[in-house]
């Protein structure tokens, strides 16, 4: 029964600290052109941004359609920002929320413009057409 105890405990502490090493370093590949509220991007670049919540497995799942974009699409910036830890990129989210008059609030959601998509079903069912649609209106 020791031997049990000890295993289950060893098994638990594990998972804690796996939980708390992704809580602190956040989503692979998620902090490379991170924006903060302070910095908006340059006039004229086509810029995505995918907002997010550590926590969040609807986030998770739309995550690598997101990183994937990010490297095919190398032209177009991409800001993926968590906002449930995050005050400066929370202000950001809920400031396009409002310029945008956006109610569907939440996440995961991705910002192309004016577009707004919204959930683990509709980004990945639209965001590369709208990416698509977006270039060729700017070229």
């Amino acid at each position: 029964m020791d031997k049990i105890l000890k295993i289950s405990a060893a098994l638990v502490l594990v998972v804690v600290l796996g939980c708390v090493a992704v809580f602190f370093t956040g989503i692979p590949g998620a902090s490379a052109g991170v924006l903060s509220a302070g910095n908006p991007p340059p006039a004229g670049n086509l810029t995505v941004y995918f907002f997010y919540g550590e926590e969040c497995p609807h986030c998770h799942t739309v995550m690598p359609l997101v990183i994937n974009l990010s490297k095919k699409y190398t032209g177009v910036e991409f800001h993926i920002l968590e906002i449930w830890h995050d005050q400066k990129n929370y202000a950001l989210y809920t400031q396009m929320n409002t310029e945008l008059k956006n109610t569907r609030t939440g996440v995961p959601i991705v910002f192309v413009g004016r577009t707004i998509l919204s959930g683990e079903r509709e980004i990945p069912e639209n965001l590369e057409l709208v990416i698509q649609d977006q270039l060729k209106k700017k070229s």
